[in-house]
């Protein structure tokens, strides 16, 4: 009997003048961590467009997906995506990195304004729908959308339904069927799709693009308990949420925004993603690996400064954003995208991420910034002021860069050509001092 796996499961500084926006240098995208999947989920009251990828590594012949969804799917409402858009909006919306330049501290001040800009083949035979109906569960339909098969499944209880599963050739991972119980009870339907290497060979494509479902549920969430019983370690996913207006956030975890708008030594430039790695790491083990991190929310009609070019209102339709119409060309796009960035297990994500929207339409993006110095040799009094607080200035990066990662201050201090730091551990006695 063929296996395939059960692999995913988701739903629903002083004397310096700096111009606003900065220069843009780099960004801290997805593709820095392992075991990343991606979430873009369009929302407006009730409706929902879901979008999913994943970055499942091996023979995509064991590959499967099973979505406990809201309702039995049309075909229309099932839809193969673009790659392409989810990691425009990974660019887009990605952690970046930086730069100004301080100016002459003896020249003209000059004020600079903010820059905006613009499955699984099944046979039809009647013995095969008989010995599901026997086990409760029910096959509501059957599509071949792209290169996936897929079956729209619903269920009276988790036995059968798990049953059912692996006699047609799923490896259900330990722990599932209390899992599948719970959607169940929830009356959820199942969304199950495997690849069809034949019509993917057909349409020439060698990797798995996203799966899209548009459907109307009062249930704002995304289901990974499943996707964590078989999953070697922890896991990392972004999601990109886009709204008419307000921030998204989760509803029955902790939020928090990564820390941002630090200052940085200048070597961080060549070791950006190894920082971002590192920072994110030192947030997670501070909350306890239980918090939903914010890394972006920003109205899409502009961008400071943008890490890549926005959306063009044609991506963001094809990405499901229903209420821009197809002659909407031109002028700044009426959606607010939020990026969410989580590490989960099952020990500290034991329930399904549950959202909700705001009313906070506060720019936010997690942003790091490098403070270039002023080389020059003109003398003033504003000069001299200047050249005595770039020490302090140092010291204040170090001290950011050791709280933001968990870095150690004195190899900061090296990579930065600093002198070790002269605090000593040592308590002088009262009397060495004394008549210095």
């Amino acid at each position: 009997m063929k296996k395939a796996v059960l692999f995913l499961v988701l739903l629903t500084v002083p004397g310096a003048l700096q111009a606003f926006c900065g220069f843009y240098v780099a960004k801290a995208d997805t593709k820095l961590f392992n075991k990343a999947s991606q979430v873009a989920i369009v929302r407006d009251e009730q409706k929902t467009v879901l979008t999913m990828a994943n970055d499942y590594q091996g023979s995509l012949k064991e590959f499967a997906i099973v979505v406990p969804v809201p309702t039995t799917l049309q075909r229309q409402q099932i839809h193969v995506g673009d790659k392409a858009l989810l990691d425009h909006l990974d660019a887009y919306s990605s952690p970046r990195l930086v730069e100004y330049f301080d100016r002459d501290p003896c020249a003209p001040i000059v004020m600079y304004a903010p820059m905006a800009a613009g499955a699984m083949r099944m046979d039809k035979s009647e013995k095969k729908d008989a010995r599901a109906n026997s086990l409760g569960v029910t096959i509501e339909a059957r599509y071949t959308v792209g290169e996936y098969d897929i079956i729209i499944l619903s269920a009276k209880q988790s036995d059968g339904l798990q049953t059912w599963l692996v006699e047609s050739g799923y490896k259900i991972p330990q722990g599932a069927q209390q899992i599948l119980g719970s959607y169940i009870k929830q009356g959820m339907h199942f969304f199950v799709a495997k690849v069809n290497l034949t019509q993917q060979a057909r349409l020439g494509y060698n990797y798995l693009r996203p799966l899209q479902m548009a459907f109307d549920s009062p249930k704002f969430m995304l289901p990974i308990r499943l996707g964590t019983l078989n999953a070697n370690g922890t896991q990392e996913l972004f999601v990109y949420m886009l709204t008419k207006n307000g921030r998204v956030e989760s509803s029955n975890y902790r939020n928090a925004k990564l820390p941002s708008g630090m200052n940085v030594p200048l070597y961080v430039k060549q070791e950006f993603g190894p920082f971002y790695k590192a920072m994110f790491s030192e947030q997670v083990r501070k909350e306890e690996m239980s918090t939903v991190f914010q890394e972006y929310a920003w109205n899409m009609s502009w961008c400071d400064p943008c890490a890549a070019e926005p959306l063009s209102n044609e991506e963001l339709r094809k990405l499901g954003v229903f209420w821009l119409s197809k002659n909407s060309d031109g002028g700044a796009p009426p959606v607010f995208l939020t990026r969410l960035h989580v590490r989960y297990d099952a020990a500290h994500f034991p329930e399904d991420l549950s959202f909700q929207q705001t009313s906070d339409t506060e720019n936010y993006q997690a942003r790091y910034v490098l403070n270039h110095p002023w080389t020059g040799s003109a003398q003033c009094q504003a000069a001299a002021a200047y050249r005595k607080t770039l020490n302090q200035r140092n010291e204040e990066e170090i001290r950011n860069l050791v709280t933001l990662t968990g870095w150690k201050g004195e190899g900061v201090r090296r990579k930065m050509n600093l002198p070790a730091s002269n605090t000593s551990t040592k308590e002088d006695t009262w009397w060495e001092k004394l008549w210095d």
